[in-house]
């Protein structure tokens, strides 16, 4: 039995992939977070084969917890479950410790797929998570780095720089560099610029 620890804020998706995953009777979830603080706090990691991990989770984002479970916890196998496409994050995810990525759109046979080819070690790549991005051969937000994409994604989703710097246990000063390090690569003057870049990327619904 595949042991899966879910981490998604909304319940009636936890509640859906819940019934899916057990009606498989080859998954069992062992848990459950709302947010990245309690995915990091969690005290029985060592127990889960899986676990499942939203990106846009609130107080500390999945890709913030990714980051700190790639350095703490390396062995832990995460298959990130998110809205995004997978076009666009799914390759960056993969190569900051993701063992896998699967867009919410997908069918749930997909997502019960990826959780078994994960568990063995394997790495989960749909048909379109390393498909190149549409447009200019080199997208501005591809040239962003690590850091710099978290605060990119995290200003999307509409927090402050203050608020960011709390999550990422950075000093505004810092987040605030990073920010304008955003807005030059992606020639934007303003959040709303940027999140208007993600609109037309395809990096937001």
């Amino acid at each position: 039995m595949i042991r899966v620890f879910l981490a998604d804020d909304h319940p009636i998706f936890r509640s859906g992939v819940r019934k899916v995953l057990e009606d498989t009777g080859t998954v069992t979830v062992v848990g459950e977070a709302v947010d990245g603080r309690q995915v990091l706090l969690a005290p029985d990691k060592h127990t889960w084969d899986v676990l499942l991990l939203d990106v846009s989770l609130p107080k500390v984002s999945g890709i913030e917890v990714l980051r700190r479970l790639h350095e703490d916890h390396p062995s832990l196998k995460v298959l990130v479950v998110s809205m995004f496409p997978e076009e666009q994050y799914g390759a960056r995810l993969l190569a900051e410790g993701a063992r896998g990525y699967v867009s919410k759109s997908r069918p749930p046979e997909e997502l019960v797929e990826a959780i078994h080819r994960v568990a063995t070690g394997a790495r989960w790549v749909g048909p379109d998570s390393l498909a190149p991005a549409k447009g200019p051969a080199v997208a501005p937000h591809t040239q962003l780095t690590a850091r710099e994409h978290q605060v990119f994604t995290l200003i999307c989703q509409g927090l402050t720089v203050s608020d960011i710097a709390a999550e990422l246990d950075l000093r505004v000063s810092t987040v605030s560099n990073h920010l304008s390090r955003v807005k030059e690569k992606l020639s934007a003057h303003t959040v709303a610029e940027i999140v208007s870049y993600a609109h037309r990327a395809g990096l937001m619904e």
